[in-house]
């Protein structure tokens, strides 16, 4: 019986002990404009700023202004200072909503897709920009930010856990 109760506590502190990746992945918090902000002019540029530092380079970071007619209304490259990324807007358009989408490499090295939301009350001048050339990809991934599912390795500990149960109760009775 001490032998089941040691693997018992060993499994669940293998179960316990060991800390999530998921930790690790940058979380916006906060946004200039506000996340449901209501402008009567546009912003010059959007700043999205992190809980960590955001890693540079080319091609990682996007960011992108989508009117409510489906137009796109940021002008020029992605900047990365820190924990903020900062991109340049057009002067904006017809009034609406106009959802800001974002794609940034986490400080762990894994992408992190997100977007905020602000309200132009009053249309502006200006003109929409050409369509970048990932337009065609989604801004925003469904749930899951890539990388290897976590149900199997729930499912690879459930069956260690009840070979090593197995194998306590077998091997743990006394020999007559």
């Amino acid at each position: 019986m001490k032998r089941l109760m040691a693997v018992a506590a060993l499994a669940l502190a293998a179960l316990l002990g060991g800390a999530g990746t998921a930790l690790a992945h940058n979380v916006l918090v906060s946004s200039d404009p506000a996340d449901g902000a209501k402008l009567s002019t546009g912003p010059g540029e959007i700043r999205l700023t992190f809980d960590q530092p955001v890693r540079a380079g080319e091609g990682y970071n996007t960011v992108n202004v989508v009117g409510p007619d489906g137009t796109y209304w940021t002008d020029g490259e992605v900047r990365v200072e820190g924990n903020s990324v900062t991109a340049p807007v057009r002067e904006l358009g017809p009034a609406g909503t106009y959802t800001v989408g974002y794609r940034i490499l986490s400080n762990d090295g894994h992408p992190v897709p997100g977007k905020v939301t602000f309200e132009l009350t009053q249309a502006g001048n200006g003109t929409p920009a050409e369509p970048p050339q990932n337009a065609d990809q989604p801004t925003e991934q469904s749930g899951e930010s890539g990388g290897m599912p976590i149900w199997p390795w729930i499912v690879g500990v459930v069956v260690l856990v009840g070979l090593g149960l197995v194998l306590a109760l077998r091997l743990g009775k006394p020999k007559a």
